[in-house]
């Protein structure tokens, strides 16, 4: 078995040579060599760790499956709103695995492809060439449903949709026919995928990444409470009723929900750098922070959504 330092360089150093290149996959893919991503560090989505769990053994006990009869998906479509936690989900499939996470953004990649215009086929070949030579890889296809994303400015009906999508596909079928890899897609927008994306042999096995309220989102703040702890070497929450802060506002996702948290710290370190008593975290300043995010979300219109880390 190749060392894993010499295999975390190796993925590294040959997405970097095909990434450099050709622009698009530069601008619109980014690669972790050694993700470090436990499911434990993600609040709640049981059903959908399991599910990441039963997809792992494709590369740890690809034989399991055989003794049960049947063959691994070929590959796994994450659901659900914007800062659920579906690019965590994916990267601690690649944790679980020793796997290179590979992040490929969709919308991003469109836009370049389309700026790139002739080169297209030069691409396509080089990604097959680095997908052989490349250790094994989770790759996450990100918003697939392009056409939509935030990133292009939300549903853009001028898009050469036909040829984007298959260019899309053609990338997507060759990702899954490289072996060793495991192959990942998420949408925000479920509800206007294109349905060659789920044809078999592509995304395959449909997984909704849905937190239970109050639960999934009281675990996540937890865990991320803990981790602002465990980074500043110190307490600095009290007593916090999570519950309570949660209850108080229902509609963001638990990437939002960490945003908040995150400005009451931010809020605690500005006073402490401007000389003021700066006190532990309350239940209080939280309900306060709640307000605030709400009130200011109020006046706009277009979706938001935090980084759910």
């Amino acid at each position: 078995m190749e060392d894993a330092g010499i295999r975390i360089e190796r993925a590294q150093n040959l997405w970097s040579s095909f990434a450099r290149k050709h622009q698009p996959v530069a601008r619109a893919t980014e690669i972790d060599p050694n993700p470090q991503l436990e499911l434990s560090e993600i609040g709640g989505l049981a059903g959908a760790k399991e599910e990441i769990l039963t997809y792992a053994c494709a590369a740890t006990d690809p034989a399991v499956y055989g003794r049960w009869g049947t063959y691994p998906p070929s590959g796994l479509l994450l659901i659900g709103r914007r800062g659920v936690g579906k690019r965590l989900l994916a990267k601690s499939l690649a944790s679980l695995t020793h796997s290179a996470f590979i992040e490929v953004t969709v919308p991003r990649l469109v836009l370049e492809i389309i700026h790139e215009g002739g080169k297209v086929g030069d691409l396509v070949i080089g990604w097959s060439q680095a997908l052989s030579e490349i250790p094994p890889a989770t790759i996450l296809f990100n918003e697939l449903e392009f056409s939509q994303a935030q990133e292009i400015g939300a549903r853009r009906p001028d898009l050469p949709v036909g040829p984007v999508m298959d260019f899309l596909l053609d990338i997507i079928d060759r990702t899954v026919a490289a072996e060793s890899h495991l192959v990942v897609g998420s949408t925000n927008h479920p509800d206007t995928l294109r349905q060659a994306f789920v044809e078999p042999g592509r995304f395959e096995r449909v997984v909704e990444v849905k937190p239970l309220y109050p639960g999934d989102i009281v675990d996540a703040l937890e865990i991320h409470a803990a981790a602002s702890e465990k980074r500043a070497d110190r307490t600095l929450f009290d007593s916090v009723d999570w519950k309570s802060v949660v209850e108080r506002y229902r509609e963001p996702a638990p990437g939002d929900w960490v945003r908040i948290m995150h400005a009451v710290l931010r809020r605690k370190a500005r006073c402490e750098a401007s000389g003021e008593t700066s006190t532990n975290v309350t239940t209080q300043d939280l309900f306060d922070e709640v307000d605030r995010s709400r009130q200011a979300n109020n006046q706009i219109t277009i979706p938001h959504s935090g980084n759910y880390v």
